[in-house]
């Protein structure tokens, strides 16, 4: 159905590029048929008489993109945060998602996930399920109902899992392309192919998702060089592989539809692989603080063109705000660029918040900016300060960001044009 054009007024924000933030006072967002027509400092004449709502002094930005968060994981946020990650998959994780074969537990748990992801920075997420497709089924419909835009994908584990996840190959596979097709139903949300991670994928597993990729045309998420014991363990399963990254790469699991979450200790070859295949890297900076992995160099990553965007990978991230997955990607790059190489210098806040915003909204197309075209994603919040309004817009929007964990809601939520709240 197509929408009528309307306008929202405020204080605008948005990136052209991972360098520069446009900030536009007092001013008109423009939007019409979901998509943004431009951002004006007096509204043109061709548009006089639309509809206008002016948010007065609050900051209004485009919708941020979680490129990586676990929903199956959100009930226990902020426990063993003291544990490295095989360790707390083991002690918290899979545990947990044990439960998800109790459909009235993950209903339960749904609609808590829902609802915070609903009042979040987040209008866009790709997002991690369990094996169990019924309950990833409750996960969807409960996201189609919120108006966000999300990939959900039913996980596959068919070895080195505690025997209650442990699919067998052919069962992980029929079941994920019964999901597939189950999925086919829903406007706003998307399957996408994933498995866990490496070391809980055979090369049979493997090789048959590659096969239902190619089939359905799908995209993929997975972990890749989170933590040193990992990429150890993914060295003696896979020891015929080139790198880690081969291990999805020769299956047609790495291409410009592929999520790779972490990426903390790719090598130089597996550089070169992700920037050829055009891939998404999701930089998770709370989660890997957390489970004390290492410190990604996104820097790198953005010098080189690589696609890069951000992740609160709930639960190893405790939060789900995007605006501390922003902060804490300048923070983690600070101390990378003090300890580790400092030739490279830390992130920028405007990179930080491009990642959030612009660079993995491209995962999605035109989103997370608001250059004509792109899809109007967009969030407005108050200003946050310390009791002295900043002259500079910019330092505005920074502040606001950096102070937005003190209780700050946001004032309104739009995604392609239609408001949420």
């Amino acid at each position: 159905m197509k929408q009528k054009t309307f306008a929202l007024r405020g204080n605008i924000f948005y990136s052209t590029d991972s360098k520069n933030i446009k900030a536009h006072e007092k001013s008109y967002l423009v939007i019409s048929d979901g998509k943004v027509e431009g951002v004006f400092e007096t509204l043109p004449e061709k548009f006089s008489g639309i509809e206008i709502k002016d948010y007065g002094e609050d900051l209004i930005m485009p919708g941020m993109t979680d490129l990586h968060v676990h929903a199956p994981q959100f009930p226990f946020r902020g426990l063993g945060m003291d544990l490295e990650l095989l360790d707390w998959l083991n002690t918290y994780t899979f545990p947990e998602e044990k439960k998800y074969k109790n459909l009235e537990y993950a209903g339960q748990v749904y609609d808590a996930f829902t609802e915070a992801l609903t009042a979040s920075p987040t209008t866009r997420a790709v997002i991690f399920s369990s094996i169990h497709v019924p309950a990833t089924k409750i996960l969807m419909d409960k996201l189609e109902a919120s108006g966000l835009i999300t990939y959900v994908g039913k996980v596959n584990m068919d070895r080195n899992s505690p025997e209650y996840l442990t699919e067998t190959t052919e069962q992980s596979l029929r079941d994920t392309e019964i999901f597939i097709n189950e999925a086919k139903n829903y406007r706003r949300t998307r399957p996408i192919l994933t498995p866990r991670f490496t070391p809980s994928c055979s090369d049979e597993l493997m090789k048959g998702l590659g096969e239902l990729k190619k089939k359905y045309n799908l995209p993929v998420q997975s972990h890749l060089s989170e933590n040193p014991s990992e990429v150890e363990w993914v060295r003696e399963l896979c020891p015929d592989s080139k790198n880690y990254a081969d291990t999805y790469d020769r299956y047609g699991l790495l291409d410009e539809k592929t999520i790779m979450a972490h990426c903390v200790f790719l090598k130089d070859d597996e550089f070169e692989l992700m920037a050829e295949r055009k891939a998404f890297i999701a930089h998770c900076p709370q989660s890997n603080m957390n489970l004390a992995s290492g410190v990604a160099p996104v820097k790198r990553f953005l010098l080189r063109g690589i696609n890069v965007g951000l992740g609160t990978d709930l639960a190893a991230g405790a939060s789900l705000s995007m605006f501390r997955a922003v902060a804490d990607a300048v923070g983690v790059s600070k101390l990378r660029w003090r300890f580790i190489n400092n030739e490279q210098k830390p992130l920028t806040f405007n990179e930080a918040f491009y990642m959030a915003t612009m660079g993995g909204g491209k995962f999605f197309g035109a989103v997370g900016s608001f250059l004509p075209g792109y899809e109007a994603d967009v969030i407005v919040m108050p200003e946050r300060n310390s009791g002295v309004r900043r002259e500079h817009l910019l330092e505005r929007l920074e502040q606001s960001i950096y102070l937005s964990d003190e209780n700050v809601k946001l004032t309104a939520k739009y995604v392609k044009g239609e408001k949420i709240f």
